[in-house]
C-alpha cells in the first residue's frame, strides 16, 4: 500500500492501493483562526492573502469539464519535488518536471532573496546532487554518490579544490559513512571499503561470502577417493603440498597487515539482508536470511499491447496466500579478531509467545478441530518502516553502542534492542505489542549525539509519540495527546527534536520542536494546511513544503523559531489553474454511530447551499484508496483529479463527500486497527453515517446517492453494494481488490494475518464471497497490466457475477494502464463512464 521510502511519496500515490496519481503545485499562508474544535464544527479554507498577493481564483466562466480535468496534469503546473538545502544553508534545490516531457531538471533558488530559480547545468549536477549526503561529526566534510561515483566536499573550505571526486567507476557504492578517524567507508556488494581522504589510500575493511570456507583439500567424496589417496603416493603428496601452501598463506595473513582481511563465511543457503559497520571500524552488525524466491515461476501477467505486437509476459509479486515465513539471523562480527557471533532473540520478551493462539483456535473450531498452544520461537526480522530513510540498525557516534529495531513476522510485536558488544547478546530496551498489528509507520528512532540515550516513536498510548530512554533507565514521553508525531530531526547539540504533528486539528499538520531537557514544546509554524519541513544544515532555518485545500504544494523558508514569518520561494502553478474557480470543500466531523470520534470528511456543496427551491439533491460519496491514508485534511490532496471532478459535480448540483473512514491515517491506533480481521465492515458502517449526515444536513435525497473509489476505495464500493445494498443506488469500483488472498503479503498480512492461519478473516473481508448481494448498477473499471491489484481480481469477480446471473453491471478494461493511470485518454474514458453512471442512476 505504501512504498518503503519517504522520498518516493509522489510515486506512492500512483503505485500503492490508491485511486489516482498525485501532482502538486501552489500554497498559501492562512490566518490563525482556522483550527476549529474538530468535534463540533466544520473547518473551511477560503480566500487567503500571502506575501501581499490576493489568491482568489477567478475565471470568466469557471465551468469545469472532464476534458480539462483529465488532461495531462502539466496544465496545472509542475510542483517542486525532492527539495533540499544547499550545504551553505542559503541555497535551496528542488527537482521539477519539464513541461510535456518525462524529464526532470534540478533548480536552485536563493532562500534569502527568493529570486528567480536557476536551472542547474548538467555539467554541474555532480557538485550539488547531495540530497542524500552524509557529514562527519565535526561538520567539516560531506560525501555523496552521483551516478555511481563518490564525491567529497570540504565544508570549511570555499575554494575550487573543496570538491573532490573519489571514484569514477560507476560502481554504485552504498551506505556511505564517515568513521571516527576521518576515513570514509562505503559498501559495494558484499564488501565494505574505506578511503583515507588525506592520502587517498583505500582498503577493504570487511567482506562476507555465502559459501563454504575455503580449504586446501576437499574431503574424499567416497570410498574410491579414500583408497586413491591412501594407495597412490603421488596423490597424497599433491594434497600435502597444497595444505602446506594453504597454511603458509594463513600465517602470512595473520602476521602481515598489508593484506586484505579474510572474508567471513555464512551458509551457502543464506543471503544478505542488511549490514552496518561501527563508526570506530571495529564491528559489523549483519542480518542474513534463508534464501528463498520472492515470487513463483507462475507469478506472471500478460501485457497485450507491446512494441513488437506480441503478448509480453511480465513477472509480478507474490500473493499473500503463497508467502512463507521469514526469519532474519543477526550476527555480530568482530573485525579485529575476525570472529563472528550469533545474536539470539531469546532475550526479547515474548519471543516465543503464541500471539495468534485465539485466532488459530477460532479457525480450528470452525473446521471442527482443536488447537493446542504452541510456544516455539517466532520468526523475527529487521523492522521495515514504509516511510523510512534510515536503517533498522543504528550505531551511536562513539561506535561502542548499537541499536536494532526488530519486528515479528506475524506483525504483532516490535522490539528496540541494543547489543552488548562484550557478551555478544541482545539487550531489550523496549517492546511494543499490538493485538492487531504494528504500524508500518511511526518507527523512527536514533541516539542522542552526546549521551547514550535512545529516542523513538511509539503508538503505545494510542497515538504516535516521541519517547526518550537511557539504556539502564525507564522511558519518558516527550510528547503526548490525541495527535500523531512523525518526521524527526535531532539538533546537533541534543537540545531539540524537531517534528511534524497534527496537534491543532487532525487535518492540519504543523512543525514543532521539543526541548529534550525541559520537555517544553514550541510550535514553529502556523500555516493551517499540510506542512512538511527540512532543517537547514546550520539549524537556523526551515525549508517548508506547504499546501492548502485548493493550492498545491510550494516551497517556503522561515527561521527555525516560533512566530517567524515564512517567505515563499516557488510559484510553479500555471495561470490557467489559478484562474479556475475551485471551491474549497468543508472539513466536517460526521458523528459516528460506532465510536466516540467523529469521521472527518471533505464535503463539496453547490454554490447555492441553501437550495431555495427546496428540491432534494443528489450526492456521491468517494472512498479514498490505500485504506491507511488520510484525505480529509486541509492540504492539497494527492487525488487532484478527484478534487476537480468533485468541484464539477458540485457545480452541477451534487453534494460530494470524501470520508476518512475507519482505517484511515491521522487519527490514532484504534482508528487504524478497527478493520483488523474484518475489512469492509467498519468502513461501510462509516459510509452509512455519511449518508445519514448528507440526508440530515445537506438536503440530500437518500434514494439518490452513489459511491465510487479506486483500489481500496473500489473494494469498498463492492462491499457497500454487496453487503449493504440499500445504502447506495449505484457504484463504480476502480482497480478494485476482490479477494485479499491475492493481494501482497506486506500489506494484507498485517490486517488479516495469512490465509493459512486465518481463512475466516479473508472470507469475511473479500467481496468475491458476497457477490450475490449485488442489486444496484455497478461499474467496474480495470487496468489490465496492474502489477499491484491484478487484473485477475476483476476477471474472477466478473465470472462470479455471470454465474450468479447478475445483469446490472458492466466492465471497462484499460489495456495499457497499470494501477496508477498515466494516459489522459484513459483517465477521461474512466471518468466519463463514472459520470454517466451517476447521471443515469441518480
Amino acid at each position: 500500500m505504501y512504498n518503503y521510502s519517504k522520498k518516493l511519496l509522489v510515486v506512492i500515490i500512483s503505485t500503492g492501493l490508491f485511486a489516482c496519481s498525485a501532482t502538486q503545485s501552489v500554497s498559501t499562508q492562512p490566518s490563525n483562526n482556522e483550527a476549529t474544535n474538530p468535534s463540533i464544527a466544520p473547518t473551511h479554507q477560503g480566500t487567503r492573502t500571502i506575501d501581499g498577493q490576493n489568491q482568489t481564483h477567478t475565471h470568466t466562466d469557471g465551468t469545469l469539464t472532464l476534458e480539462q480535468i483529465m488532461a495531462d496534469p502539466d496544465w496545472i503546473g509542475r510542483q517542486p519535488l525532492s527539495s533540499y538545502w544547499g550545504d551553505n544553508s542559503e541555497s535551496v534545490f528542488y527537482s521539477q518536471k519539464e513541461k510535456g516531457s518525462p524529464l526532470t531538471h534540478l533548480w536552485q533558488v536563493d532562500s534569502q532573496n527568493a529570486s528567480e530559480a536557476q536551472q542547474v547545468a548538467l555539467s554541474k549536477l555532480h557538485a550539488v546532487s547531495y540530497s542524500d549526503s552524509v557529514t562527519n561529526p565535526q561538520g567539516t566534510y560531506s560525501a555523496w554518490v552521483f551516478e555511481g561515483n563518490i564525491f567529497v566536499k570540504a565544508l570549511s573550505g570555499a575554494g575550487p579544490n573543496a570538491l573532490r571526486q573519489i571514484t569514477q567507476d560507476g560502481g554504485e557504492p552504498k551506505q556511505l559513512k564517515f568513521l571516527n578517524d576521518g576515513r570514509l567507508a562505503y559498501r559495494r556488494g558484499n564488501r565494505i571499503f574505506s578511503v583515507d581522504l588525506n592520502s587517498g589510500f583505500s582498503q577493504k575493511l570487511v567482506s562476507w561470502e555465502f559459501s563454504d570456507a575455503p580449504e586446501a583439500n576437499a574431503k574424499p567424496a567416497d570410498y574410491v577417493a579414500e583408497q586413491q589417496i591412501e594407495l597412490i603416493d603421488y596423490v597424497a603428496k599433491k594434497r600435502n603440498d597444497r595444505q602446506l601452501e594453504f597454511n603458509q598463506q594463513k600465517v602470512l595473513a595473520r602476521q602481515n597487515n598489508t593484506l586484505a582481511p579474510e572474508a567471513f563465511y555464512f551458509s551457502k543457503d543464506d543471503q544478505w539482508v542488511e549490514s552496518s559497520i561501527s563508526p570506530n571500524g571495529k564491528w559489523l552488525l549483519i542480518a542474513t536470511r534463508e534464501m528463498q524466491p520472492s515470487r513463483g515461476e507462475d507469478d506472471l501477467m500478460p501485457a497485450y499491447i507491446s512494441e513488437d505486437g506480441r503478448i509480453e509476459s511480465k513477472g509480478v509479486r507474490q500473493r499473500v496466500a503463497d508467502a512463507k515465513p521469514v526469519n532474519h539471523d543477526l550476527w555480530l562480527l568482530d573485525l579485529s579478531s575476525h570472529k563472528k557471533y550469533s545474536l539470539s532473540y531469546h532475550a526479547l520478551p515474548g519471543f516465543n509467545d503464541d500471539v495468534l493462539a485465539e485466532v488459530k483456535r477460532e479457525n480450528a473450531n470452525a473446521k471442527g478441530t482443536t488447537y493446542q498452544t504452541n510456544r516455539l520461537p517466532r520468526d523475527i526480522v529487521l523492522m521495515r518502516d514504509w516511510s523510512w530513510d534510515q536503517s533498522a540498525i543504528e550505531w551511536h557516534e562513539n561506535g561502542e553502542q548499537v541499536a536494532v529495531m526488530l519486528e515479528a513476522w506475524d506483525n504483532k510485536d516490535r522490539w528496540l534492542a541494543t547489543v552488548d558488544l562484550q557478551q555478544h547478546r541482545l539487550v531489550n530496551q523496549h517492546r511494543l505489542h499490538d493485538d492487531a498489528w504494528i504500524n508500518y509507520r511511526f518507527n523512527s528512532y536514533g541516539w542522542l549525539h552526546n549521551t547514550e540515550q535512545l529516542y523513538y516513536l511509539s503508538e503505545e498510548s494510542g497515538y504516535a509519540h516521541l519517547y526518550l530512554k537511557a539504556l539502564n533507565g525507564n522511558a519518558s514521553a516527550l510528547t503526548s495527546g490525541r495527535f500523531e508525531v512523525n518526521n524527526l530531526t535531532l539538533s546537533k547539540n541534543d537540545e531539540y527534536i524537531y517534528y511534524q504533528a497534527n496537534q491543532k486539528h487532525p487535518g492540519i499538520y504543523e512543525i514543532y520542536r521539543v526541548n529534550i531537557a525541559s520537555k517544553e514544546i514550541e510550535a514553529l509554524t502556523d500555516l493551517n494546511g499540510m506542512t512538511d519541513y527540512t532543517l537547514s544544515p546550520d539549524e537556523s532555518k526551515l525549508l517548508l513544503t506547504h499546501s492548502t485545500l485548493t493550492s498545491p504544494p510550494e516551497l517556503y523558508v522561515q527561521e527555525a523559531k516560533p512566530n517567524a514569518q515564512s517567505t515563499r520561494l516557488t510559484h510553479t502553478v500555471s495561470p490557467e489553474f489559478l484562474a479556475m474557480n475551485f471551491a474549497a470543500p468543508d472539513i466536517v466531523p460526521v458523528k459516528s454511530s460506532h465510536t466516540t470520534q467523529p469521521i472527518f470528511s471533505r464535503v463539496y456543496q453547490p454554490a447555492d447551499v441553501e437550495n431555495n427551491d427546496g428540491e432534494k439533491r443528489r450526492a456521491v460519496i468517494f472512498s479514498h484508496g490505500a485504506g491507511y491514508l488520510q484525505n480529509a485534511h486541509l492540504g492539497w490532496s494527492g487525488y487532484f483529479r478527484e478534487f476537480m471532478f468533485h468541484n464539477m459535480l458540485a457545480q452541477q448540483g451534487y453534494v460530494v463527500m470524501d470520508m476518512d473512514y475507519r482505517a484511515s491515517a491521522g487519527y490514532g491506533r484504534d482508528w487504524r486497527t478497527a478493520i483488523y480481521r474484518h475489512m469492509g465492515k467498519p468502513e461501510i458502517d462509516d459510509l452509512r453515517d455519511g449518508v445519514n449526515w448528507l440526508v440530515e444536513n445537506a438536503n440530500v435525497d437518500r434514494q439518490r446517492i452513489g459511491t465510487y473509489g479506486g483500489s481500496y476505495g473500489g473494494f469498498m464500493t463492492f462491499m457497500a453494494l454487496f453487503t449493504q445494498p440499500d445504502l447506495f443506488q449505484s457504484g463504480a469500483a476502480l482497480r478494485p481488490v476482490t479477494d485479499w488472498a491475492h493481494y501482497n503479503h506486506g500489506y494484507t498480512s498485517n490486517i488479516l494475518n495469512t490465509p493459512d492461519v486465518d481463512p475466516i478473516a479473508y472470507e469475511r473481508s473479500s467481496p468475491l464471497y458476497f457477490a450475490e448481494g449485488l442489486e444496484k448498477p455497478l461499474l467496474i473499471n480495470a487496468p489490465m497490466v496492474d502489477s499491484n491489484v491484478f487484473f485477475q481480481d476483476t476477471v474472477r469477480l466478473v465470472q462470479r457475477l455471470i454465474e450468479l446471473e447478475k445483469q446490472d453491471f458492466e466492465t471497462a478494461i484499460y489495456p495499457v494502464e497499470s494501477h496508477g493511470f498515466v494516459q489522459p485518454s484513459s483517465w477521461l474514458d474512466e471518468y466519463r463512464r463514472i459520470y454517466k453512471l451517476f447521471e443515469s442512476t441518480l
